[in-house]
């Protein structure tokens, strides 16, 4: 039996320790805070999107860094693994739209609950208002942990379940990065991921509230185009958020924060009605026009757009709000579809990692072992979670990546 020691009471941390326990070895976590799974209970809104129910191809291509890194480990505790193992825990699990799947509950804190339950069950010490300060090695293999009021707790092996940095207010401080830097490791500059961003346009503050369904979202840096993709996005004061959204700052991040840095920006290109190409959708303007040829352009706009949103494709269309629909040139409505299919906005930079789903970024996977999340650097040393150098799109990827890289390391240690 090993004396294996857990930094973090995070969805890995507490999932890693249940595998080691169930494996024989004696397991001691500690978490610094005053209880378990504080993001794990904000993530999906409150209902902890645990994972998805599509095929290992769409599970793959769903993690945006460092996929093939997670080819044994998504293999060896796949996503129907993960729903087998919570409903057998007495968790109940439901798909919803898009292969999300929730708690039936619809209740994070019954993962968590599930979690702790079954930890207690296999008589892992728990320790909270446990903070750890340094994670020390000797001749190349893991030897103690050093907590902030100065104990010194010596083990056979350490698995560290730290996170990232985002939701700092969670405990999610770069903790992790920093033991594994002093222990040699190279951590990969990180960035707020799955975040909102900002746009310049001052006009994006009339919209706030505004959501956008079935629109489809382009990102360029002058004509090269960085993302494309469906779906739904939210308007905010500063400007966009919602799923496509943070999809995009999956893919652009790096680009974006380099950029503005330097004070340069990149183009966000939405197409309104992507389910008309620019003949049928002038031909639908044309009929609308037809419609309400006495009426004044801002008041024939009704069945296109949502009310928010007329006044500014009125603006930015540069015809007349007041002219009336029947004298409209031909040039002035080509005009008028090309913006509805092109809407165009500045994106100046990424919010913080308080409003960050994940961190991209973390200890660099070519240094762990895909097999068992073991340093290759240090003996007995494991790193699971975010603090990886992985990060997926929303949708249950990211907590995917949590419980497979958890089970990889609490099932291969020594």
């Amino acid at each position: 039996m090993s004396r294996v020691l857990i930094i973090g009471g995070g969805a890995s941390g507490m999932f890693a320790a249940i595998w080691a326990a169930r494996n024989g070895h004696s397991v001691s976590l500690y978490e610094k805070n005053e209880k378990a799974g504080k993001k794990l209970f904000i993530t999906g809104k409150g209902r902890c999107n645990l994972t998805n129910d599509c095929d290992i191809d769409t599970l793959f291509s769903s993690v945006v860094s460092n996929s093939r890194f997670l080819y044994s480990s998504f293999y060896g505790f796949t996503n129907q693994d993960v729903i087998d193992f919570f409903e057998n825990i007495g968790v109940p699990v439901k798909t919803e739209r898009g292969g999300r799947v929730f708690p039936a509950s619809d209740h994070s804190s019954d993962v968590i609950k599930g979690l702790l339950r079954e930890m207690e069950r296999l008589k892992v010490k728990v320790h909270f208002h446990a903070e750890v300060k340094e994670a020390e090695t000797r001749d190349g293999s893991f030897y103690r942990l050093v907590l902030s009021d100065g104990r010194k707790i010596e083990g056979d092996a350490c698995i560290v379940a730290t996170g990232g940095l985002s939701y700092p207010s969670t405990g999610s401080t770069g903790d992790g990065l920093r033991f594994g830097e002093k222990m040699g490791h190279t951590a990969v500059p990180c960035l707020p991921s799955l975040v909102p961003i900002e746009v310049k346009e001052p006009w994006v503050q009339e919209l706030m509230g505004l959501s956008l369904k079935n629109v489809k979202a382009a990102v360029f840096d002058g004509r090269k185009k960085l993302f494309e993709d469906f779906g739904e996005m939210l308007f905010t004061h500063y400007g966009v958020s919602g799923p496509l959204i943070l999809s995009a700052s999956s893919y652009i991040g790096k680009k974006l924060s380099g950029k503005a840095r330097s004070g340069e920006t990149l183009g966000l290109s939405i197409d309104l009605k992507p389910a008309l190409d620019m003949e049928a959708l002038d031909r639908r303007v044309l009929r609308d026009f037809e419609e309400n040829q006495n009426r004044q352009f801002k008041n024939s706009l009704g069945k296109l757009f949502p009310a928010k949103l007329i006044p500014v494709m009125t603006e930015l269309s540069g015809i007349s709000p007041e002219k009336k629909v029947n004298v409209i040139s031909k040039e002035e409505r080509a005009q008028f579809v090309k913006l509805i299919k092109h809407f165009p906005m500045t994106l100046t930079r990424l919010r913080d990692y308080d409003e960050a789903v994940i961190t991209k970024g973390g200890i660099r996977t070519k240094e762990i072992d895909p097999g068992t999340m073991e340093s290759r650097l240090i003996k007995g040393v494991y790193f699971v979670g975010e603090v990886l150098d992985l990060d997926g799109l929303t949708g249950g990827f990211n907590l995917q990546i949590a419980w497979s890289t958890a089970y990889a390391a609490g099932n291969h240690i020594a």
